[in-house]
């Protein structure tokens, strides 16, 4: 099994569920980079939080590496462009923390508008300041939320409940969903200009560093208040401080800053400032759920099976309808690669509901069950395009939501070559259905031998003989049907794989055209 390095802390239980898969859990915390490359040295898979810094130079060094796990959703300490480059699945744990993070807006929200850590930090020294810190009702103020992500969503629907009007930026969410949601979608400039207070719920991205700084603070409504719990150098922290001291600002809440960790800020010692030590994502809650998640991940990972949470690959995350076909679809790749003949250019096909859907994913699984029949390296839904571009391999897909035979059906075409599987039942049993046009209807199996023959009467008797005589069981058979009628084709499943010794055996009888074992 495989080697996982686990360099920050992280919730028992999940390191607990790799041991009982069989993995060696190697927990070295507090490693300099020095040591990190010594360390990631052999090991398949790597653990981190925020502390850790995954570097080019570290995944050079890492080079059994699968998997790189963050217990966590921010991934600003990992070098994800090197780690594609290098065929390194990156995977997090987006939800973990999405409700604490949430929470925690909430109650900077509240802080900044009561006084409450200035207040209580008075009383303890001895003063009484009642008057010095009266604060401000939420109630009929207006909440800015840039960001309608699934945590900017979270504090919308809080801040409703204690009688908040809700506007919002976010270039990515529709005025129709906005008005599902009773939140007004205006520009960011209109946002700054009518907020009382706005909480900042976006990602860390070129577009989005100096966000908020001394231009925008300028068009902002006097007194604004402002609340960070997403990443740091969103804002400029020394324009805020400076549109403080001048009094344009009315306050601000930090949880995150652009150095981590810190204790100094231009924003550190004004009065009308809240700060926290990035602790959005600490509480025990999402600490397990965080663990757990991850875990979860980098085992999917290592096992070569869909990972949800896979962040560099092109969709992560399949439809509901979509995913039960994901192991169909890597099938389908395998004993298409086993069909034979050199492959220029993969068609593939989705007709039916799926159709309908995002079905990249699928392409990525397909594609990764071809080359791990033809390739010497591991294949990851992430390298597997990357084969496909260094091979010359030209892979097209095509959609279409109108069902003919089967309610879903994949295809892939290529080189004179096709195969074709769908999923039939309530259980959602795979099934193959064409190959090479012609029709057939058997499971998908890890063993399966096609051949092809004359239609002529006797030859499935002598397949059959010889198969069995070399004690291989036939576990399954269906003799395809061409578009003429004819029966040219034979497809077995069999419970072990047919010798190539047997599959000699049977090219040389007479009538036999050819024997592919799959």
């Amino acid at each position: 099994m495989a080697r996982i390095l686990v360099t920050e802390t992280i919730a028992e239980g999940g390191l607990d569920r790799l041991r009982a898969a069989g993995h060696t859990v190697d927990v070295q915390e507090g490693l300099s980079p020095e040591e990190l490359l010594s360390a990631i040295v052999g090991a398949n898979a790597l653990i981190i939080r925020s502390a850790t810094d995954v570097t080019a130079e570290v995944l050079a060094a890492g080079t059994d590496l699968v998997v790189v796990g963050r217990a966590g959703i921010g991934l600003d300490n990992v070098d994800t462009d090197a780690a594609t480059e290098r065929g390194v699945m990156v995977v997090n744990a987006p939800q973990s923390n999405i409700l604490s993070a949430a929470e925690h807006t909430m109650a900077l929200l509240l802080a900044l508008a009561r006084n409450v850590p200035q207040a209580h930090a008075a009383l303890v020294s001895g003063r009484w300041e009642r008057s010095r810190w009266t604060g401000v009702e939420l109630a009929d103020k207006t909440l800015g939320v840039v960001g309608l992500g699934r945590i900017g969503k979270l504090v919308a629907q809080r801040a409703m409940a204690f009688g908040m009007r809700l506007i919002a930026y976010d270039p990515f969410v529709s005025p129709e969903m906005g008005r599902k949601m009773n939140i007004e979608l205006v520009d960011l400039d209109t946002l700054l200009a009518t907020a009382d207070f706005v909480t900042l719920h976006v990602a860390k991205t070129p577009e989005t560093i100096g966000l908020i700084n001394a231009t925008t603070l300028a068009k902002a409504k006097k007194g604004i208040r402002i609340i960070n719990v997403a990443r740091g150098g969103i804002i400029v922290e020394s324009d805020l401080a400076d549109a403080i001291k001048s009094g344009h600002v009315g306050g601000a809440a930090l949880d995150v800053f652009d150095k981590e960790p810190t204790t100094e800020s231009p924003l550190f010692g004004l009065p009308e400032v809240v700060v926290t030590p990035h602790l959005g994502a600490s509480t025990h809650e999402a600490q397990d759920k965080a663990g757990d998640t991850i875990a979860e991940m980098v085992g999917l990972a290592l096992a070569g099976e869909f990972v949800p949470f896979a962040v560099n690959v092109n969709a992560a995350e399949a439809s509901e309808t979509v995913r039960p076909f994901l192991p169909l679809a890597e099938r389908l790749g395998s004993l298409f690669a086993g069909l034979g003949g050199s492959v220029d250019s993969l068609e593939i096909a989705y007709e039916g509901e799926i159709g309908g859907y995002d079905t990249r994913i699928l392409t990525l699984s397909l594609l990764k069950g071809f080359f791990a029949r033809t390739s010497d390296e591991p294949v990851s839904f992430v390298n597997a395009p990357k084969l496909a571009e260094e091979r010359g391999i030209t892979v097209t897909e095509s959609s279409s939501t109108t069902a003919h035979h089967y309610v879903n059906l994949v295809t892939v075409r290529g080189s004179g070559h096709n195969i074709a599987g769908t999923l039939v039942g309530m259980e959602g049993e795979a099934r193959l259905v064409m190959v090479d046009d012609h029709r057939v209807d058997v499971p998908p199996t890890n063993n399966m031998l096609v051949v092809r023959n004359d239609d002529r009467p006797g030859m499935i008797g002598i397949v059959g003989t010889i198969v069995g005589e070399a004690g291989v069981n036939i576990a399954d058979m269906d003799v395809g049907q061409a578009a003429s009628g004819a029966s040219a084709m034979m497809v077995l499943a069999t419970a072990a794989p047919v010798p190539a010794e047997v599959c000699a055996t049977l090219r040389a009888v007479e009538g036999i055209v050819s024997v592919d074992a799959l």
